[in-house]
């Protein structure tokens, strides 16, 4: 650094020269003086190498001599090598297939169980695999495949055996109507066989029954074949034709795809989800089967399926509520239930409202006790149905009231309102058989006689008699007691007498072209039918076995009903009677204006007055109150009619010969009331009927004025039933008359002006009335 720091660079190059040649001579020196010993070196060197060369040669040689012999050595042990390598590797794969052929049989079993559709064991196959075969042999490629396939396996189970299931939904609702009916046939059975041994309760017999068909089908289950799995709800029902016993509903259904289902789930820690599906699915089917068919009501066939179905439903549900454990339970069913009845009898009550035949009415009731029946034997509450039943037995009596009342109808219509004759003893037995009549004086009487009433009597009694058998049919079956049937008889009896038949007969009454004979023949029939109604009374009393003097027991209003009928017929004669009295007076043609009377009543008063009495004469079966009625009822009319007839204020003017031919016409009724054409009547009680027109005509054909005007008013009056107004209206048509025609010439008994006297006595008569 000092060369460097200072300026004697070049100085000091320059003796670092010098140094080394110095050096260099020192070498060279040295070298000299060394060099012979270097030349013997080299010569020895070279001798060394000939003798290297000759070794080379042998060693080759050898070499070569070794190789050519090792050879063969060589190959053998290569050989040798190789065969225990491949020794090696047989025996490490006898280890490991050792190891992964029962992994592989293993899953060919599961595949083959899945072909098969042996669900339940592949599962059994598939949790071996997993857990016991595929840990041991984990590293292999085929293994993982086969563990990501598991989960994939047990969702196509899962899927295969959710598919089975819904097969046997599918089945089921299908084939529950055919369910039903077999069991419902065996409830049938059940109840015949307790009518004959009554001694064996016929609930519980059933639910023994049921009980071992459920054994049974259980053991079936448990012991089914593979084909028997692939069976998915198929009814296998029995040839019906053979007289055998009609074969259990459990025997019909295949239930173990729900049982595979339900245990795979369960396996697979899906049992909620199974049980949730399956009752959501039954639960749809149930309103499926619960929804009616719109044309329900036409034909019986129609109810039929509809029980069956809803039977066949809940006889798959008991039957899986015994034979699963807690797949449905006892809440499950009766929620179904509650929803099933509710509907049912809303169902019930629409349809069977339009049911106008009785008998099909009566084949639905049967229906519906041996669809409750069959039920109440499976254990279902069934009460309401019965109640429901009590409300079909109205609509069933309406419906029979209608069918009466047409069969009264054409009774009635039919009937000739004629006496029943009688020629022999046979046919008098067979009416008197028919209808309960006894006649002491009859019966002595020879052959031919007739009977009083006409043949609709004993025809509307039998009637009566089969519309009571009609009712009580309908009573049957339904856990009644007597008292209870008795009422219901006796209630719809007195609708049938009091609204129908009451009705028939007003109809009949009322009538246009009914006649008098008509008219006295249904009053004596209702007469007869009237005494009958205490047999009635007996004979609902002999079917029913309660007897009349038990407390709340209805009477039968038939008595009522008959007198009504009578009464309105009654009426009707008086009403008919008066009509035919109408149109002989519109057929009177009086001269009013007639100088002097004939010499005889009036024509039409003359046929009028022989018609009532041809007419009186046909009364005589009557009960005497109604021919005397009749009879005063007709003259008061025909006496009320004349006088109208006088007053008339048409007839403007009289005169006295018109007066006097009146006068005959009323002297010819009067004769007819004397004749008594009715008997019964006391002294001239029937002559009074005409007592007003008697004693206006007396007034005025004897002029007898100072007598009427003297003791008007007093009880004895001579002239007490004429009143002063008909006297002056008649005075006034009079009066009109005198002032034209001198007609009061014959009572000129003093000298006095006669107008002035009927004026004089017109007055007097206005001071009366005022």
């Amino acid at each position: 650094r000092s060369v460097y720091d200072g300026e004697e660079h070049g100085r000091f190059m320059e003796k670092l020269e010098a140094r080394i040649r110095n050096h260099d001579r020192e070498i060279e020196k040295m070298c000299n003086f060394h060099y012979q010993g270097f030349v013997d070196s080299i010569t020895e060197l070279l001798k060394v190498r000939g003798e290297a060369q000759k070794l080379k040669n042998q060693v080759t040689d050898t070499n070569r001599k070794l190789q050519n012999e090792g050879k063969e050595l060589i190959i053998a042990m290569e050989e040798l090598k190789q065969c225990r390598l491949q020794q090696r590797n047989i025996s490490a794969t006898v280890d490991k297939l050792t190891l992964c052929l029962p992994v592989l049989e293993m899953y060919s079993k599961l595949r083959e169980q899945m072909k098969s559709k042996r669900h339940y064991p592949a599962l059994k196959t598939l949790e071996h695999l997993e857990h016991t075969y595929l840990p041991r042999v984990s590293h292999y490629r085929f293994c993982k495949v086969m563990l990501d396939n598991i989960p994939k396996l047990r969702e196509e189970i899962k899927e295969v055996s959710m598919s089975d299931l819904k097969d046997f939904l599918e089945s089921i609702r299908k084939h529950s109507d055919k369910i039903g009916e077999t069991a419902m046939k065996q409830a049938q059975q059940q109840r015949n066989l307790d009518n004959i041994v009554s001694q064996h309760p016929r609930i519980s017999s059933g639910k023994k029954s049921k009980k071992e068909a459920c054994a049974s089908s259980d053991l079936e289950v448990k012991n089914t074949s593979p084909m028997s799995e692939q069976d998915s709800g198929i009814l296998d029902v029995e040839d019906e034709d053979e007289d055998e016993e009609v074969p259990g509903a459990q025997d019909l259904v295949d239930f173990s795809p729900v049982y595979r289902c339900l245990h795979i789930y369960s396996v697979l820690g899906a049992r909620e989800t199974f049980e949730n599906y399956y009752r959501k699915q039954r639960r749809k089917q149930a309103r499926l089967v619960l929804q009616p068919p719109s044309n329900m009501h036409e034909t019986l066939d129609g109810y039929r399926k509809y029980f069956n179905q809803i039977v066949g439903f809940f006889v798959v549900e008991d039957h899986i509520l015994h034979t699963t454990q807690g797949l449905v339970n006892r809440a499950y069913i009766d929620e179904l239930w509650e929803m099933a009845l509710s509907k049912t009898i809303a169902a019930l009550r629409t349809h069977s409202s339009y049911c106008s035949d009785p008998s099909l009415v009566l084949d639905l009731k049967n229906l519906i006790v041996l669809f409750a029946d069959t039920l109440q034997g499976y254990g279902f509450p069934v009460n309401q149905l019965f109640d429901m039943l009590l409300e079909i037995r109205d609509q069933y009596s309406e419906t029979l009231l209608k069918k009466w009342s047409g069969v009264f109808r054409n009774i009635l219509d039919l009937d000739n309102y004629s006496p029943i004759p009688v020629t022999n003893e046979e046919i008098y037995k067979k009416i008197v058989g028919q209808f309960p009549f006894q006649d002491a004086e009859l019966e002595k009487q020879p052959f031919p006689k007739k009977f009083p009433f006409s043949e609709f009597v004993p025809k509307v009694y039998n009637q009566i008699k089969e519309f009571i058998y009609a009712c009580l049919k309908f009573s049957e079956d339904l856990h009644l007691s007597s008292t209870e049937v008795d009422d219901m008889i006796r209630k719809s009896t007195n609708l049938l007498l009091t609204r129908t038949l009451s009705n028939s007969l007003q109809n009949v009454i009322k009538r246009k072209n009914v006649g008098l004979t008509e008219l006295v023949q249904i009053i004596i029939n209702t007469t007869h039918l009237e005494k009958s109604c205490k047999f009635l009374e007996e004979f609902i009393t002999n079917i029913t076995n309660v007897l009349p003097e038990t407390v709340h027991t209805t009477k039968l209003y038939g008595t009522t009903t008959f007198k009504d009928a009578r009464h309105a017929a009654e009426e009707e004669i008086y009403t008919n009677l008066n009509q035919k009295i109408d149109q002989f007076v519109q057929l009177a043609d009086y001269d009013w204006m007639a100088m002097e009377a004939g010499s005889k009543a009036s024509d039409y008063l003359v046929d009028l007055i022989g018609f009532l009495r041809s007419t009186f004469a046909v009364f005589t079966h009557l009960p005497g109150k109604v021919a005397q009625t009749a009879c005063m009822s007709a003259c008061k009319h025909l006496s009320t009619s004349l006088m109208q007839l006088l007053l008339e204020a048409e007839v403007r003017q009289l005169s006295l010969g018109a007066l006097q031919q009146f006068n005959l016409d009323v002297e010819e009724c009067e004769q007819f009331a004397r004749s008594g054409p009715v008997p019964g009547f006391q002294g001239d009680t029937l002559q009074l009927a005409f007592i007003d027109l008697r004693q206006l005509l007396d007034l005025f054909i004897q002029w007898d004025w100072s007598t009427y005007l003297a003791d008007y008013g007093q009880p004895t009056c001579k002239y007490l039933r004429v009143n002063p107004t008909t006297a002056l209206v008649l005075l006034e048509k009079m009066r009109d008359t005198s002032r034209k025609n001198n007609v009061f010439a014959q009572f000129r008994k003093n000298e006095r002006d006669k107008q002035k006297l009927i004026d004089t006595v017109a007055k007097q008569l206005r001071g009366l009335i005022n």
